[in-house]
């Protein structure tokens, strides 16, 4: 088992973000102690045994829970948002 079973879209981020419809129905809020606050994740794996090893390996007793988020998307057809890429620009030639 390794950390690649598990897909962390979103790192300590706002938990409203979990309400997202357009999430995969396999993607789970998780939430942590991080430096005396909490913070969440939201992460997506195929089984919910992997991604609670995956968070209480790495924050251990710091680990809190883990729900479903309200994703409707079936995990198969679902596609991850694309980061933006800078445009290409290329200097334009003058004549």
């Amino acid at each position: 088992m390794s950390s690649k079973d598990v897909r962390v879209f979103h790192e300590d981020c706002d938990p409203t973000l979990a309400n997202d419809k357009k999430l995969p129905y396999s993607a789970y809020l998780i939430e942590y102690m991080k430096e005396d606050r909490i913070a969440y994740d939201i992460a997506m794996t195929g089984s919910l045994v992997r991604l609670f090893d995956h968070y209480y390996d790495k924050y251990k007793k710091d680990f809190r829970s883990f729900k479903q988020s309200e994703g409707t998307i079936n995990p198969t057809l679902w596609n991850p948002p694309k980061k933006a890429k800078a445009p290409n620009q290329q200097p334009r030639k003058k004549g």
